[in-house]
């Protein structure tokens, strides 16, 4: 569906060549203060004709705010956020041979199936276009985010193609044990990222390499994929719905739904399987006193390393959130391609027309903070509202029972 979120929910709508996309924000706090000048940076991070290695359509992506504020502040009402499509250009996409065939690895025929009818023109629901109304969202998730909690979100790009800027090593097979990578997530902000365009990714050397890379690809007329890494600080602990919305799976999830991701690991990851136990648990120590959270009791305890990548049995354990999400190569390609015709009668090659990104990793990157904000946004709320139940009730004498025979009946 087009809704996401329980308790701030985000309804996005608008296809890639109609007249406006945008959404609508269903919970957000009332009495913040708030302007389009607060979501426009995300906005224009996002948008296309960055850079050499991005595609040329010129759109400005200037949100507009319709509804649900007043003088500068929101009501708690729900909130219309608006996006013209300035540079459209659906005669790119107008003509008998696309009408015959569909794009290889688009998602033309699939909805077809699921519809009877489809956008004739670009990606429909399915284009980068709809994430215009997730970064308008995640910017507003995100001020409240920072004002009610200090809470940051920056991502970056760690690897295009065969380009690592942390390649798996015997010592390191994961992020999770490379010093270097644990340093940076601790300090890495979204002003730091910038000064490495187009690339975003923060390393002088690698950043080089990837975009010689890209610049490759492209003028083969031809794309390739990478990966992003977001890390998210200063998260309360108790964050997260056990057992099917676990922080971990409610960020796949949200991460999962941005077009042309393919795949999601979190915290140690995939290279974590490498390692052993005894390497792998993450000890737990009195937490240091910057662990207090705005709004929030103070955790006592934190660990030690975070292989964990923040989360423990679903729930925020107050260390920082680490995560990599895959995107594969954008499938609109200036080389001609073999396909079928839609009736599945016939043979034929397919020459796409338009506007695409070589590798769309470095215009993602506001998406994944977005998706972050409206996961972490929508799991706080839970917690506050379960919060402020119990504040109503008589403290309990100990918040820790003792088992009946002094042993953990852990599994």
């Amino acid at each position: 569906m087009s809704t996401f979120g329980n308790h701030f929910r985000v309804t996005t709508y608008g296809e890639s060549h109609c007249r406006s996309v945008g959404c609508i924000i269903d919970g957000c706090p009332p009495g913040m203060e708030l302007t389009e000048a607060d979501i426009q940076p995300q906005m224009t991070r996002r948008r296309p004709g960055q850079s050499a290695i991005t595609t040329p359509r010129n759109e400005k992506d200037r949100v507009q705010i319709q509804s649900g504020t007043e003088f500068g502040v929101t009501l708690g009402t729900p909130i219309g956020l608006m996006v013209m499509n300035e540079d459209q250009r659906p005669k790119d996409y107008g003509n008998k041979t696309m009408d015959l065939y569909p794009r290889p690895s688009h998602a033309d025929w699939t909805y077809l199936e699921k519809y009877g009818v489809k956008a004739s023109s670009g990606g429909g629901r399915s284009s980068a276009r709809e994430t215009i109304g997730r970064v308008a969202a995640g910017a507003v998730a995100e001020k409240y985010l920072k004002i009610a909690h200090g809470i940051e979100i920056t991502a970056f790009t760690t690897s295009v193609g065969p380009v690592h800027m942390f390649p798996p090593t015997a010592e390191a097979p994961t992020p999770s044990q490379n010093p270097e990578f644990l340093k940076l997530i601790e300090t890495i902000d979204r002003e730091t990222v910038d000064k490495f365009l187009p690339v975003r990714c923060p390393n002088e050397d690698a950043t080089r390499r990837m975009e010689e890379c890209v610049a490759d690809f492209r003028d083969k007329e031809d794309s390739i994929g990478g990966t992003v890494t977001c890390v998210i600080r200063n998260v309360p602990s108790g964050l997260g719905e056990p057992c099917f919305d676990k922080l971990e799976a409610s960020l796949a999830h949200a991460m999962l739904s941005i077009p042309a991701t393919k795949g999601f690991e979190f915290g140690s990851g995939f290279g974590g399987c490498e390692i052993p136990g005894s390497l792998h648990n993450d000890p737990f120590i009195r937490a240091p006193e910057s662990a207090v959270k705005a709004g929030l009791p103070r955790s006592k305890l934190a660990t030690k390393t975070n292989n964990s990548g923040g989360v423990q049995g679903g729930i925020t354990n107050g260390a920082p959130i680490y995560f990599r999400v895959a995107f594969k190569p954008a499938a609109t390609i200036g080389q001609s391609q073999t396909t079928a015709t839609y009736d599945g009668e016939g043979e034929g090659i397919l020459a796409a027309k338009g506007r695409h990104d070589p590798c769309v990793v470095p215009r993602a990157i506001p998406i994944v903070e977005a998706m972050s904000a409206l996961v972490i946004m929508d799991t706080l709320m839970a917690q506050m509202a379960r919060i402020g139940a119990r504040s109503h009730l008589p403290p309990l004498s100990s918040t820790v029972p003792p088992s009946s025979n002094g042993v953990s009946s852990g599994l």
